[in-house]
């Protein structure tokens, strides 16, 4: 995802997107122990997407604490 893309959104569909990725990369990590991946590029990208997410979230001014909690929060949903 570009920069751009990601800034447009807002706090809550940031953490949304964020959970996905987040799935889908410990998945990926699953299956890579399993057998080997078509494409193993695809970690790096997830990997490096979340971390897109996360310094915008702390551009707009929230802390680490408050993304976790929210993290927790929509978790038990």
């Amino acid at each position: 995802m570009k920069p751009s893309e990601l800034r447009n959104m807002s706090d809550a569909e940031l953490l949304k997107t964020y959970r996905e990725l987040q799935e889908e990369y410990f998945n990926l990590r699953l299956r890579k122990v399993m057998e080997t991946l078509p494409n193993p590029l695809k970690l790096r990208t997830l990997r490096r997407d979340c971390a897109r997410i996360l310094t915008i979230l702390r551009e707009r001014g929230y802390t680490k604490e408050q993304v976790k909690r929210w993290e927790r929060t929509s978790e038990k949903k």
